[in-house]
This record gives structure tokens, sequence and C-alpha cells, in this order.
């Protein structure tokens, strides 16, 4: 795998894309500045070489269009104070402006080009608009893993302009690394721990991972549905009906590759979807009508424990209750620190995707795992067994 470090970047102009789709406040302030500061060491380690970085990247979704609230203008400067360099700015990605731009960057120098969705071509995945970007540069580095699952034009038909001139960048690096931990190379007992609300958006990941994990959590809504096919009681918690036998084969495959599965034995019930419901602990199989699991039980989160707290290997995806709410954070919580201590104790633990990071960073977890994962889409679809087009890009 050719990485940065791969390169000397002196007298040359690296065109890294990077992932700074980040949010904006209404008076255009950026909010998160975790995507910035990510792609900071791979940005100073150019600067440090002696050349110079030209950034690339997408921010919101103008279709194809000039927008101007979507314009990488407005989070300028906050790039420039995190980079400790002046960034200077292109009013387009392609073109007359970004042409000059690029030519007469100096060795140091940092030029962050237009928002590249503004161009249609960017997402179709246009050869034509690729070529005019990699003409911008010297080196390609792609460092944007949250969209390291999308075949576009800046992320991977650019590629084939750099043949021995491509590389992954520090951030991009480390997720293939994390990701092959736990899928290929992590030291057993593997645990996967899977929450969320539907077991169909996790059924790729579920059948894929079986052949790699000794241990396999399941919390959060999609609970019900594995319990229900089993005749359990569910009350009005959330279930997939048409998924049953789907649940019911999952559990099969599971046994016939030896993983064994962990289902929530009790649950916290609510008789309404709000903070201040009423709320009962009840068996999971024995939840009356008119109450709904929002969060797993005492018993279920020693039973966890006990399981993440024997594991060399973790993956977490997706929180195991309504973590949104106060009193249906408990469960997520509780999971967050058996994972914080079995790291401690010199666990591999990866967080990602979606719902499971924003658990992470909201209860302050994010330094007390191994890795949490940048991409959401891009970690969910390296999970079930894709070749990222980005990856493939890089390495072909």
């Amino acid at each position: 795998m050719r990485t940065i470090d791969d390169f000397d970047f002196e007298n040359k102009k690296a065109l890294i894309r990077v992932d700074f789709n980040v949010p904006l406040d209404s008076e255009f302030h950026v909010t998160d500045t975790s995507r910035i500061e990510a792609a900071k060491p791979s940005i100073l380690k150019v600067l440090e070489d002696g050349g110079s970085a030209i950034l690339m990247s997408h921010l919101g979704r103008p279709k194809g269009k000039n927008n101007p609230e979507m314009s990488l203008a407005h989070i300028c400067e906050k790039v420039s104070e995190i980079i400790g360099v002046q960034v200077k700015f292109a009013k387009d990605s392609v073109g007359d402006e970004a042409g000059k731009a690029a030519s007469s960057l100096e060795n140091g120098e940092v030029l962050l080009l237009e928002n590249l969705r503004f161009h249609p071509e960017e997402e179709s995945g246009d050869e034509a608009f690729a070529k005019q970007l990699a003409a911008l540069g010297d080196i390609y580095i792609n460092d944007a893993f949250g969209t390291a699952h999308r075949a576009h034009a800046s992320t991977t038909i650019i590629a084939k302009f750099f043949t021995d001139r491509k590389c992954f960048g520090y951030l991009l690096a480390k997720e293939i690394k994390a990701i092959e931990k736990v899928m290929q190379t992590g030291e057993k007992p593997v645990t996967a721990i899977l929450g969320g609300a539907k077991v169909s958006s996790k059924i790729t990941i579920i059948e894929n991972i079986l052949d790699k994990v000794d241990h396999l959590i399941i919390g959060g809504g999609m609970t019900y549905t594995f319990v229900k096919a089993q005749g359990g009681s569910v009350g009005d918690s959330i279930c997939e009906d048409d998924k049953m036998e789907l649940a019911l084969e999952i559990l099969k495959q599971a046994e016939a590759k030896g993983v064994q599965v962990h289902l929530p034995v009790d649950v916290l019930a609510a008789d309404a979807f709000e903070n201040a419901a009423n709320t009962q602990f009840v068996s999971v199989g024995s939840i009356p009508k008119g109450w709904q699991g929002l969060d797993a039980g005492p018993q279920t989160l020693e039973n966890f424990k006990e399981v993440i707290l024997g594991s060399k290997t973790i993956l977490w995806n997706g929180p195991v209750g309504v973590f949104e709410m106060e009193n249906f954070a408990k469960g997520t919580i509780s999971v967050g620190n058996a994972i914080d201590e079995a790291t401690q104790n010199g666990a591999f633990s990866l967080v990602g995707g979606g719902d499971s990071v924003a658990a992470v960073k909201q209860f302050g977890f994010q330094n007390k795992v191994s890795y949490v994962s940048t991409g959401g889409g891009a970690m969910l679809e390296s999970l079930e067994v894709r070749t990222l087009p980005v990856i493939a890009a890089i390495f072909d």
C-alpha cells in the first residue's frame, strides 16, 4: 500500500482530495472541525517536505449548481487557523481561475479549490473533468475516507492520470488498516456489536462478518425482530415483520459457523417514544402491549460487558438504545465504558458508522477507543466486503 510516506514532495504540487464536508451554522461558521483536523497531518507532511498543497473537496449537495451558501470560501479561514498556514482560495475548481492559482503556488503554500460539486461532472465521474483536475498537481493524494465509496471524478477517476504518482494520505491509510485489523488480522476473540433500528440495514454486514467474528452482540431496535421471530412478545417495539425469517436464518448461520450470538435478555420499556415516558424493566420477550423497548436492561448490560471484556478485537457499529434521549442512553454508555475498559486492557477497538460515532462523541469516548472511523457510508460498505472504488483506484 503506497502511502504519503513513500513520496518526497520537495518542489512538488500535491493535489489532495480531502473531506471538508463540514457542518456550518446560520452564519457559515464551522461547528465541527474534526474533518479538517483529520486532514492536517497529510497537508503538513507535504509542506514540511518543501512542497505545496492543493486541496479539493465538496461541501453539501449543491446538485451541480453554483450555490454561494455551499462555497468552500466559508471555511477557508478556519482551515488556515487549524493548519497554521494562510490558505489561498480559488473561486473555481477547474478552468483559468484554478489553473492560474495552482501554477503560481509556491513551496510551503496551500490552495483550496472551490466546491467540486458545483460541477455536475464531479458526481457523474466525468473523465474530462477529472483530467482538468489532474493537470493542477504533480502527485495525487487521497485522504478522504468519507467519500471512498463514491466513484466520483476527484476520488476515483482522477487516479488514472497519475499512474505511479498516487498514494493514500495518513487518514485514509489509517482507516484501511483499522478495518483490516478487524476483518482480517484481528487477534481473537473478535466481537462485533451491531445496533441500530433495522435488521435490513445490516444484513450484508452481518452475513459478511460471521466468518470473521467469534461473538456477535445485537442491540438497539433490530433486537425485536430477532425476539419476535423466536416467539417473543415485543409489544409496540419497532419490528420488521417481513425480516423475521431472515433473522432466524442469521441465527442458524451463526450457529453453523460457531459464532455466539448475544441478544438482550431484558430491556427498559416505555409507554411512549419520549424521554419523559413511564418506564419499566421487563424481559425482552414479554413486553406488554402499548409498551416499547427503548434501551437495554441491567442483566443484558452485564452480559454484554462480560463478552466485551473477554474480547481482543472489537467492532462497534450502532447504539444499543435511543441514546439521543437521556433516560434511554444508559445502555449505550455502558457498552462504551466496557469497550473503554477492554481497550485499556489491550484490546483493539474500532467504532464506525453514523450513530455509533455520534454516541462516542456525545459521551466522550473518542480518546478511549483505538480508532473512530470518519466515514459513515464508506465504513459500512467496507464491512460489506465491497472493494471501495477509491482504494481500488490507488492500488490499480
